[in-house]
Formats: C-alpha cells, sequence, structure tokens
C-alpha cells in the first residue's frame, strides 16, 4: 500500500519526495514489532530507526513490562539506535512508527535530530506530529523533522483496535 501524499501544517508535501515503497517495507518491520508488542500485552506500536539503508534499531512499547512510562517503541528505538551508531545526533536517520508520536516522542524526535519520521496510524487524541501538536515541524524550535504519514494505516489501525476490544 502506498502512502497518500499529506500535506502538512506549513504547506509542504514531503511524502511526494520520498520512496514510497521503501517506506512500505520499512513501515512493515515496524508492523512486526507492533504485533510483538500486542503479544505481550502492550499497546501495539513498533518503531524502525533506519540510515542509509540499514536498521539500526527497532522497538516496540514496553511500558506494562518495565513499567516504565517512557518507554514508548520510539523513545526506545532511539536510544537503541543512538547506542549502535555511538552518537546520540541522528540527523541522518528516519524514524518509522506504527501510531503519530505523542508530544514526548515527538519532542524526542527533534532533540535526537532526527531527520524524518514516517508514521502509520494518525492519534486524533494525542497526536503531537499533525493531529494535535506540530511539534516536529514547529518553527520555533532549533530543528524541523520532515514528516510522512498514513504508510500502512489500515493495518496499524486493526493492530490498535484489536488491543482495545480485548480490553472492553
Amino acid at each position: 500500500m502506498q502512502a497518500t501524499p499529506q500535506p502538512r501544517r506549513d504547506g509542504r508535501d514531503v511524502s511526494s519526495q520520498r520512496d514510497a515503497r521503501e517506506d512500505a517495507i520499512w513501515m512493515a518491520l515496524a508492523l512486526d514489532e507492533a504485533r510483538q508488542a500486542l503479544e505481550r500485552g502492550e499497546v501495539p506500536v513498533g518503531a524502525v530507526v533506519v540510515r542509509d539503508g540499514e536498521v539500526l534499531a527497532r522497538a516496540g512499547n514496553e511500558r506494562e513490562a518495565r513499567q516504565d512510562p517512557t518507554a514508548h517503541a520510539e523513545v526506545l528505538a532511539l536510544r537503541a539506535a543512538a547506542a549502535a551508531s555511538g552518537r546520540w545526533r541522528l540527523n541522518d536517520a528516519s524514524l518509522y512508527v506504527t501510531l503519530e508520536p505523542c508530544a514526548m516522542c515527538a519532542g524526542a524526535l527533534v532533540l535526537a535530530r532526527v531527520a524524518h519520521v514516517v508514521f502509520a496510524a494518525a492519534d486524533l487524541k494525542a497526536g503531537a506530529v499533525e493531529s494535535v501538536f506540530a511539534i516536529p515541524t514547529d518553527v520555533r524550535l532549533n530543528h524541523r523533522v520532515s514528516v510522512t504519514s498514513g504508510v500502512a494505516a489500515d493495518e496499524a489501525t486493526a493492530l490498535l483496535q484489536k488491543f482495545f476490544s480485548r480490553r472492553r
């Protein structure tokens, strides 16, 4: 499934500049991480950090397992990517994640100087990339992260619905 180009709040369309086939490949790995998180009883969110066509790190949510409110897939993947690369600046990396990052994770993307974020499902209640806030593209910050949204959104949404239907 190819991503539909999504205009950003600043009016620029970034997704048309990216290879949709490559985005789908990396998002499939993030979806694998989300499925594993679902099997562990975690909210099914998965993230993958990629640089120069290679995976630096991948992670799924581990908040319940670690009893750590910051153990979101994005934060865990960014920490592992920084450790793997030996530097905290990930300015040449992209992060693929199955759910639109929250404010904490969007802030971490900016602080890690990530070049690009690709997310699947929008989070209309807590999304801080496009839905509720636009932290990665905020011109007041010292770094901006380009954004592609909607890649494999249906698959990511189905995993989230499966998780939350079990809890009701």
